[in-house]
Parts: C-alpha cells; sequence; structure tokens
C-alpha cells in the first residue's frame, strides 16, 4: 500500500471510527436540539435500495421498539434527497452511505450532517461480464466503475490492486475522476456510469467494479467476484444524524443498538451477511 494512501486513510479512518466527523461548510436547516430531544420516542429514519433496510428491520428495530421506541421507516431513491430530508428535519437519521460521501454532501448543500456509528457494509468488488478469468484481461477490454467520484475511486483502487492500472492517491475521494490514471498497459476501456446501471449492463462489458449495495440488490453473488476491495474505514457505510444530534438519547439508542450483543450474534447467525465489512466492535 502507497504512503500517501496509507496517511489518508489514516486520517480519514480514524475521523471515521471516532465518529466526530464535522461538515465541510454551510449552515444546516435543521431544528435546533432542545429539551424535547431526551424525551423523544418517535423515530423516522430514510434508506436507499439495499440490504440495510432489511438488517435495520430484522436486526435493530426489535431492539429499539423494546426500549419504546416507535420507528417509522421511509424510501428514498435520491443520495442528495435523503441527506437534505435528514438535515431538514423531515426524517431522524439515514442509513445509506459512507462518511466520504457524507462530507460530499454536506459540502455541497451547506448542512451539518454527522456519523453516528459504522454499520457493517458489503464490500465493492470485481465482477466478470463476458470474461470470466483476471488472467483473460487483454488489450481494450471493457470495464465500468460507478460514476460518483468517491466511489469511481474505490473501484480504481480494485484494478490497482489486481495490477491493472496504476495512479498516484488523492487527498479527496470526492475529487476523483479517470485522469488520474498513469499507467494503463492493457489500455483498458473504463467507463464510469450510474451504479444502478452496472447490474444490468455487467453482461455487455468484459468486468465491472460494483458498489456492494448494488451486488446484494442485483442478486450477485460474492463467491462468484474476482476481487474484493480492501475496504477502509471512511468507505464503510454509517448511521447518519443531525449533527446536533449525535448526544441525544435516541440517536445514542441507535448506537448502542448496532453495538449490542443481540446485533452482533444477528449478524454473525446470518449467512447472507458474510463477507461484509465489520466494525472492530464484532471482533
Amino acid at each position: 500500500m502507497r504512503t500517501a494512501r496509507k496517511a489518508l486513510l489514516a486520517a480519514a479512518g480514524a475521523a471515521a471510527i471516532a465518529l466526530t466527523l464535522s461538515a465541510c461548510g454551510g449552515t444546516a436547516a435543521a431544528p435546533d436540539a432542545s429539551s424535547d430531544a431526551a424525551e423523544k420516542t418517535d423515530i423516522k429514519i430514510g434508506f436507499n435500495p439495499g440490504p440495510y433496510l432489511e438488517m435495520f428491520q430484522e436486526g435493530i428495530q426489535p431492539i429499539l421498539e423494546d426500549e419504546g421506541y416507535t420507528v417509522e421507516l421511509q424510501d428514498f431513491t435520491d443520495g442528495i434527497v435523503v441527506n437534505v430530508a435528514v438535515a431538514s428535519g423531515e426524517i431522524d437519521a439515514n442509513i445509506m452511505q459512507h462518511p466520504v460521501y457524507m462530507e460530499f454532501v454536506n459540502e455541497q448543500e451547506g448542512i451539518d450532517n454527522a456519523a453516528l456509528v459504522q454499520v457493517p457494509t458489503p464490500r465493492m468488488a470485481l465482477f466478470g461480464g463476458k470474461k470470466s478469468s483476471l488472467d483473460d484481461v487483454a488489450d481494450g477490454s471493457t470495464i465500468t466503475v460507478p460514476n460518483s467520484p468517491a466511489n469511481l475511486y474505490r473501484g480504481l483502487l480494485i484494478l490497482r490492486d489486481v495490477g491493472w492500472i496504476d495512479f498516484d492517491d488523492v487527498d479527496d475521494p470526492n475529487t476523483a475522476d479517470l485522469s488520474i490514471i498513469t499507467d494503463n498497459p492493457h489500455n483498458l476501456n473504463i467507463t464510469p456510469i450510474e451504479n444502478a446501471q452496472q447490474v444490468p449492463a455487467l453482461q455487455d462489458v468484459d468486468y465491472s467494479t460494483i458498489q456492494g449495495n448494488f451486488i446484494i440488490a442485483g442478486g450477485l453473488d460474492y463467491d462468484d467476484a474476482l476481487a474484493l476491495e480492501d475496504q477502509p474505514t471512511e468507505f464503510s457505510n454509517v448511521v447518519t444524524v443531525r449533527a446536533s444530534d449525535v448526544d441525544s438519547d435516541w440517536a445514542q439508542a441507535i448506537k448502542a443498538a448496532y453495538q449490542s450483543d443481540e446485533f452482533i450474534a444477528f449478524i454473525a447467525d446470518n449467512p447472507q451477511y458474510k463477507g461484509y465489512n465489520l466494525p472492530e466492535w464484532f471482533e
């Protein structure tokens, strides 16, 4: 692993593990925290497509309900909208993103969301489409990667790890694009596309680096993956809340549920979560 990357991961990873990330700029549209927060028992949580809704419903919601909380779940299809919904108070939390993306949205939208607790996260992986082996890579092989900068960067890290490309690490993954590639000996034809289109398009390309939640939603099997990412902490998903709510009783109840022995046992007993990147307290 490169020295620059180690520095990047150490800094961002420490922030993600500590879960005290601050917004990059702007002012939040959310209501101020008040004494009412301590008595709050109704929690609204937003999700994007992926495994986190089912994981929450089966592994976390029963714990919260046993403690007297009423939970309302809402579906969203857009990552920006679900973050603005948290910041504005439309919902209390979301579970669908990693801290790098959260900070990108904070800066873009001028909001102040924060990471509360890390959750088990499916890894990004390299899958074969028309090709079935890493050894089949050839001059001009076609590869799709996610089109959002941070996830594109993750895809490029996998391609570098298997020895197909080289590039210099970037300080901010949210600025990454294909121009950072410095060596492409196979003249790979790398195309960024929408995350949700990668699984349907897999049959039309030689390879694809696919984000974990879309691997799960698309019905792919990790046993068929040609390479798995070595997922840094800052690319592991989190529960996101307004920064002013991090220390509230209801937010701390969510955090405690994810760190509970009951939830750890739930993940361990369900083979569908095999291969997920797990928070350090699972060890």
